[in-house]
């Protein structure tokens, strides 16, 4: 697993699009506003997500959180997160609790038994492969923006 800090977002990931069939931009701006869009909109979970694009192989979403994520497995997606504001702690690997397939090739659990983890912050970079459980874990009063690319595996 690695985790490596992006000294300059803008230059990674920038959302004006440019052309539906060439480049997609996200200004830094406008991603460091998601957490004051997101946040009046929260779920029962805690958390709001807003879908950005959809490029077949892949989509983008960012996702608010003032609280734990789920447990989760995708058997047929890389997750991969760069972290916006906030700061929050990644658990991964080990087997999920409680465990149901939510839908063909998704699992969801209460939390994750036997886990590593790590801390994350803004800037950090996670890639996270198909069939990895996986969980985001908020201590008390914490908050965390991240935007998620999901690629679909081969």
């Amino acid at each position: 697993m690695r985790i490596l800090a992006v000294a300059s977002l803008p230059l990674l990931l920038l959302a004006t699009t440019l052309s539906a069939e060439e480049v997609t931009v996200w200004p830094s701006k406008e991603l460091k506003s998601y957490s004051k869009e997101l946040a009046p909109k929260l779920n029962e979970q805690h958390y709001a997500l807003e879908r950005l694009a959809d490029f077949g192989s892949h989509y983008v979403l960012v996702v608010y959180r003032e609280d734990d994520g789920p447990a989760e497995v995708h058997d047929n997606q890389t997750d991969f997160y760069v972290v916006q504001s906030g700061t929050g702690t990644l658990h991964y690997g080990g087997e999920v609790v409680d465990a149901k397939t939510t839908e063909p090739g998704e699992i969801r659990g209460a939390s994750l038994k036997g886990a590593s983890t790590r801390k994350l912050a803004p800037g950090d970079v996670v890639n996270i492969p198909p069939k990895l459980p996986h969980q985001i874990v908020l201590a008390s009063g914490e908050k965390l923006t991240y935007l998620i690319v999901k690629v679909h595996a081969k």
